[in-house]
């Protein structure tokens, strides 16, 4: 049997650790060419050679749109063409509460959750429109379905990116575009390591894995392109 993203192109944005290096594992394990983004280029190269050609390690600093342009280029040069884009990229801060938040602490969350998240849409969308198709997940969090002290940054941003999805969905679907937003409530990945407050081993416990949020994305990007999956939202049964 085929795989599911047989031959698809895909760009992981934030694919060195955490949920974007499990849905880069997973992608390929379904056939997908990968095309593998985050700024670490060591952890990349590691990452390429072990899911083998045709994966592309494209170290690149989201921040930078420039470098996210140039990024895009070298995937349409290397594999001509571009189906699936995962933004997994983000981060969040231990200074979170409006007492301590900075200006530029401030900057540095919306820059790495939302702008980097635009700036990747804005150079991926071109050649989807050539093509007449392609879809766009971005992984958000469950902590912007209600009020909590995640920090007004990181609430911001992740709102921002409900926005940006949605919005990108509404002026691109006659192009055959979609989009979805993924929603992973309490996830152990390097991430949680930032909270002011360590989280408890035994919450940690019930915690969702990324390969949970990897399935996730895995299922939406399998789907045929005449369904549009909004928004997903996924939780720990243990803590939801």
């Amino acid at each position: 049997m085929p795989k599911r993203l047989q031959d698809q192109v895909a760009l992981v944005v934030g694919a060195s650790s955490g949920m974007g290096l499990a849905t880069a594992r997973a992608f390929a394990l379904e056939g997908a060419h990968l095309a593998l983004a985050a700024r670490s280029a060591d952890k990349l190269e590691a990452l390429a050679d072990e899911l083998g050609p045709p994966a592309l390690a494209c170290p690149v600093d989201v921040e930078d749109v420039a470098a996210v342009d140039q990024m895009v280029g070298k995937v349409l040069e290397h594999f001509g063409r571009l189906d699936l884009l995962v933004y997994t990229a983000g981060t969040n801060i231990p200074q979170r509460s409006l007492e301590v938040l900075t200006p530029q602490t401030w900057e540095r969350m919306i820059g790495a959750n939302l702008s980097g998240a635009f700036y990747c849409t804005r150079a991926a969308l071109p050649p989807m429109r050539r093509q007449q198709g392609g879809l766009i997940i971005y992984v958000s969090s469950a902590a912007v379905q209600k009020p909590d002290v995640s920090g007004v940054s990181y609430q911001a941003s992740k709102h921002g990116v409900v926005g940006l999805a949605h919005g990108t969905f509404r002026e691109e679907r006659d192009r055959g575009i979609r989009t979805c937003v993924i929603f992973p409530g309490l996830t152990d990945t390097p991430l949680v390591l930032k909270r002011p407050t360590p989280t408890p081993p035994e919450v940690m416990a019930k915690a969702l894995q990324p390969e949970d949020v990897a399935e996730a994305c895995l299922f939406v990007a399998a789907l045929p392109p005449r369904t549009y999956v909004p928004e997903l939202v996924l939780m720990p049964a243990g803590l939801a």
